[in-house]
């Protein structure tokens, strides 16, 4: 992946849009043609049906959500593989795994395990270049020291990898979620180009943080830029600065600081400032009483952009708060 100093002549391929992310309704028992993959948020969320397109997220939602639907032009495919779930169409691909922590020894084990299945399939896929990655856990600041879980699960992510992403790490994000003990959901967006590595000038690029933050570093970019320029997909966002947290203990201060960070990553990008309707973004919230605060700056910042407004746990114990998406150019 290439990094965003790097913007080389494309290929006419890379005139092919990205898939569409929106939030919607999901007509009963199917999912519309042209769908890549769909997600439901928390336990009540509505299955379509035996899809390996569909997925529940195990974040319960702290208002409406809708389902999260990525469509592309034309037919799509898609099928299982044991614990992997995927889809292709388009140039573009979508794979899932979801495990238990019980087969595989903890976190370390199952991250390790996700990570394999989802390299190998990639590395054989026509679609090799991983885009985004999204990443749910339970209990993810458990444990002290070089044994919390989120350290854990960073040491087993990089050790499944493999060469797959040896071009660069893909935009992502790592939650908590408060749902089934030992569940792991990991999904891929992946396409047949290469795409272009955003970082933050205001941040440490994650995969060079320091000893104090475990044994393995956090693989993954601040955002990448889809191989046709039309959408930069936003990584999980907080009030980081450098390499540090900001503002413990104040949600206020930390929204602003998790805004300016997204300016920049517009900026650093090349997207116009701001979230605007063809901005879907997801609010991750450590503390449901937030969920209020959350929304009114959400709503007083960027009142155009769709947003779903989820309770999970930030991979920081200190930080309340953190924003991911999309942005359209």
């Amino acid at each position: 992946m290439r990094p965003a100093s790097d913007m080389r002549e494309r290929s006419p391929l890379a005139a092919r849009p990205s898939p569409t992310v929106t939030y919607s309704d999901l007509p009963a028992g199917s999912l519309p043609p042209g769908t890549l993959a769909a997600f439901g948020f928390g336990a009540q969320a509505t299955s379509p049906g035996d899809d390996p397109r569909w997925l529940r997220v195990a974040l319960e939602p702290l208002a409406e959500a809708l389902p999260e639907l990525w469509t592309i032009e034309g037919e799509v495919t898609y099928g299982r593989e044991g614990d992997l779930s995927w889809s292709r169409g388009g140039g573009w691909l979508y794979a899932a795994v979801e495990c238990d922590e019980a087969h595989h020894g903890g976190p370390e084990g199952a991250a390790k395990h996700a990570y394999e299945l989802l390299s190998a399939f990639v590395a054989q896929a026509p679609e090799h270049h991983v885009q985004r990655i999204w990443n749910y856990l339970g209990d993810i600041n458990a444990g002290a020291g070089d044994d919390e879980r989120y350290k854990q699960f960073c040491t087993g992510r990089i050790a499944g990898m493999g060469d797959v992403f040896a071009q660069g790490f893909p935009a992502a994000s790592a939650i908590g979620h408060h749902a089934r003990k030992g569940l792991l959901q990991v999904y891929l967006l992946a396409t047949d180009r290469e795409g272009t590595r955003v970082e933050n000038p205001r941040q440490v690029s994650a995969w060079q943080y320091p000893r104090q933050y475990g044994r393995t570093p956090p693989s993954f970019a601040r955002a990448t830029l889809l191989p046709a320029d039309d959408v930069l997909a936003i990584s999980g966002t907080a009030a980081v600065v450098g390499h540090a947290s900001a503002h413990t203990g104040d949600l206020g201060a930390q929204l602003a600081e998790t805004q300016r960070n997204l300016d920049a990553l517009l900026s650093n990008g090349g997207l116009p400032e701001g979230f605007d309707v063809r901005a879907p973004l997801k609010a991750y919230v450590r503390h449901p009483d937030d969920a209020a605060v959350v929304l009114a700056f959400a709503q007083a910042h960027w009142p155009q952009a769709p947003l779903v407004l989820l309770h999970g746990d930030i991979c920081r114990e200190e930080l309340l708060v953190e924003i991911d998406g999309w942005r359209y150019r």
